[in-house]
Protein backbone atom coordinates (compact mmCIF):
# COMPACT_ATOMS: atom_id res chain seq x y z
CA UNK A 1 0.00 0.00 0.00
CA UNK A 2 2.75 2.69 0.67
CA UNK A 3 4.44 1.66 -2.39
CA UNK A 4 0.92 2.51 -4.18
CA UNK A 5 0.47 5.73 -2.50
CA UNK A 6 4.36 6.49 -3.11
CA UNK A 7 3.41 6.21 -7.12
CA UNK A 8 0.85 8.81 -6.53
CA UNK A 9 2.42 11.22 -5.09
CA UNK A 10 4.59 11.19 -7.86
CA UNK A 11 2.30 11.51 -10.38
CA UNK A 12 0.14 14.06 -8.34
CA UNK A 13 3.55 16.08 -7.79
CA UNK A 14 3.95 15.87 -11.73
CA UNK A 15 0.30 17.43 -12.04
CA UNK A 16 0.87 20.17 -9.77
CA UNK A 17 4.46 21.56 -11.10
CA UNK A 18 2.28 21.71 -14.72
CA UNK A 19 -0.02 23.54 -12.41
CA UNK A 20 2.29 25.94 -11.59
CA UNK A 21 4.20 26.44 -14.55
CA UNK A 22 0.86 27.00 -16.35
CA UNK A 23 -0.64 29.70 -13.33
CA UNK A 24 2.88 31.45 -12.90
CA UNK A 25 3.40 31.87 -16.95
CA UNK A 26 -0.83 32.98 -17.16
CA UNK A 27 -0.25 35.90 -14.15
CA UNK A 28 3.19 36.70 -15.84
CA UNK A 29 1.58 37.47 -19.38
CA UNK A 30 -0.86 38.94 -18.24
CA UNK A 31 0.57 41.56 -15.96
CA UNK A 32 3.02 41.90 -19.16
CA UNK A 33 0.12 42.16 -21.90
CA UNK A 34 -3.50 43.56 -22.15
CA UNK A 35 -6.39 41.71 -23.63
CA UNK A 36 -6.16 41.48 -27.32
CA UNK A 37 -1.88 42.92 -27.26
CA UNK A 38 0.10 40.74 -29.22
CA UNK A 39 3.75 40.89 -29.09
CA UNK A 40 6.24 39.54 -32.10
CA UNK A 41 8.81 37.55 -30.69
CA UNK A 42 9.87 35.68 -33.77
CA UNK A 43 8.88 35.53 -37.65
CA UNK A 44 6.39 32.53 -36.58
CA UNK A 45 5.44 33.01 -33.03
CA UNK A 46 4.00 35.95 -31.04
CA UNK A 47 3.23 36.20 -27.25
CA UNK A 48 -0.74 37.60 -27.16
CA UNK A 49 -3.14 38.38 -24.58
CA UNK A 50 -6.69 36.32 -25.48
CA UNK A 51 -9.47 34.66 -23.64
CA UNK A 52 -11.07 31.60 -24.37
CA UNK A 53 -14.35 31.25 -22.96
CA UNK A 54 -14.91 27.72 -24.71
CA UNK A 55 -12.82 24.52 -25.03
CA UNK A 56 -10.41 23.28 -27.41
CA UNK A 57 -9.85 25.89 -30.50
CA UNK A 58 -12.94 28.37 -28.92
CA UNK A 59 -15.26 26.05 -29.07
CA UNK A 60 -18.86 27.32 -27.51
CA UNK A 61 -16.57 30.17 -27.14
CA UNK A 62 -19.67 32.27 -28.43
CA UNK A 63 -22.74 31.08 -26.21
CA UNK A 64 -23.91 33.08 -23.63
CA UNK A 65 -22.14 31.79 -20.58
CA UNK A 66 -23.05 28.47 -19.78
CA UNK A 67 -20.48 26.71 -21.48
CA UNK A 68 -18.58 28.18 -18.12
CA UNK A 69 -20.27 26.15 -15.88
CA UNK A 70 -19.83 22.75 -18.51
CA UNK A 71 -16.48 23.11 -18.74
CA UNK A 72 -16.11 23.42 -15.29
CA UNK A 73 -17.95 20.40 -14.33
CA UNK A 74 -16.20 18.48 -17.31
CA UNK A 75 -13.38 19.37 -15.83
CA UNK A 76 -14.27 18.67 -11.93
CA UNK A 77 -15.56 14.70 -13.28
CA UNK A 78 -12.42 14.50 -15.84
CA UNK A 79 -10.04 15.38 -13.02
CA UNK A 80 -11.84 12.90 -10.57
CA UNK A 81 -11.52 10.01 -12.85
CA UNK A 82 -8.12 10.57 -13.48
CA UNK A 83 -7.42 10.51 -9.80
CA UNK A 84 -8.99 6.70 -9.72
CA UNK A 85 -7.17 5.51 -12.97
CA UNK A 86 -3.73 7.13 -11.20
CA UNK A 87 -4.64 5.69 -7.38
CA UNK A 88 -5.45 1.70 -9.55
CA UNK A 89 -2.33 2.01 -11.77
CA UNK A 90 0.24 4.25 -9.99
CA UNK A 91 2.83 1.56 -11.60
CA UNK A 92 2.10 1.84 -15.42
CA UNK A 93 4.55 4.73 -16.07
CA UNK A 94 3.97 6.15 -19.47
CA UNK A 95 0.12 5.74 -18.96
CA UNK A 96 0.60 7.60 -15.57
CA UNK A 97 2.65 10.43 -16.93
CA UNK A 98 -0.31 11.24 -19.80
CA UNK A 99 -3.05 10.82 -17.23
CA UNK A 100 -0.86 13.23 -14.63
CA UNK A 101 0.16 15.77 -17.97
CA UNK A 102 -3.59 15.96 -18.47
CA UNK A 103 -4.45 15.98 -14.73
CA UNK A 104 -2.04 19.23 -14.43
CA UNK A 105 -3.99 20.97 -17.54
CA UNK A 106 -6.91 20.61 -17.10
CA UNK A 107 -6.64 21.68 -13.10
CA UNK A 108 -4.92 24.83 -14.62
CA UNK A 109 -7.50 25.73 -16.73
CA UNK A 110 -10.28 24.85 -14.21
CA UNK A 111 -8.81 27.25 -12.23
CA UNK A 112 -8.90 29.81 -14.64
CA UNK A 113 -12.24 29.25 -15.31
CA UNK A 114 -13.50 29.57 -11.78
CA UNK A 115 -11.34 32.61 -11.38
CA UNK A 116 -12.05 34.54 -14.19
CA UNK A 117 -14.72 33.17 -16.13
CA UNK A 118 -12.49 32.36 -19.10
CA UNK A 119 -9.23 30.79 -19.81
CA UNK A 120 -6.04 32.82 -20.64
CA UNK A 121 -3.91 32.16 -23.82
CA UNK A 122 -0.93 33.69 -24.64
CA UNK A 123 1.09 31.43 -27.24
CA UNK A 124 0.46 32.25 -30.94
CA UNK A 125 2.12 30.24 -33.52
CA UNK A 126 1.83 31.27 -37.13
CA UNK A 127 2.86 30.46 -40.75
CA UNK A 128 2.30 32.47 -43.93
CA UNK A 129 -0.14 34.37 -42.22
CA UNK A 130 -2.27 31.09 -40.81
CA UNK A 131 -2.25 31.91 -37.09
CA UNK A 132 -2.51 28.22 -35.12
CA UNK A 133 -5.56 29.16 -32.34
CA UNK A 134 -3.33 30.71 -29.65
CA UNK A 135 -3.01 28.13 -26.62
CA UNK A 136 -1.06 28.03 -22.92
CA UNK A 137 1.21 25.82 -20.92
CA UNK A 138 -2.02 23.63 -19.60
CA UNK A 139 -3.32 23.06 -23.55
CA UNK A 140 0.40 21.72 -23.94
CA UNK A 141 0.68 19.69 -21.06
CA UNK A 142 -3.21 18.09 -21.85
CA UNK A 143 -1.74 17.67 -25.83
CA UNK A 144 1.55 16.07 -25.06
CA UNK A 145 -0.59 13.57 -22.66
CA UNK A 146 -3.32 12.51 -24.94
CA UNK A 147 -0.60 12.28 -27.32
CA UNK A 148 1.36 9.66 -24.58
CA UNK A 149 -1.95 8.08 -23.87
CA UNK A 150 -2.31 7.06 -27.85
CA UNK A 151 1.25 5.72 -27.36
CA UNK A 152 0.59 3.81 -24.51
CA UNK A 153 -2.57 2.25 -25.85
CA UNK A 154 -0.54 1.33 -29.19
CA UNK A 155 2.13 0.05 -27.45
CA UNK A 156 -0.49 -2.00 -25.05
CA UNK A 157 -2.17 -3.89 -28.14
CA UNK A 158 1.11 -4.65 -29.84
CA UNK A 159 2.01 -6.62 -26.46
Amino acid sequence: MAKKNAGLMLWLGIALVVVLLDQVTKITMSKLLLYGQSEPITTYFNLVMVYNKGAAFSFLSDQPGWQRYFFTGVSVIASVFILWMLKRNPDQRLFCWSLALILGGAIGNLIDRVAYGHVIDFLDFHVLGWHWPAFNVADSAITVGAILFVLDEFRRVNR
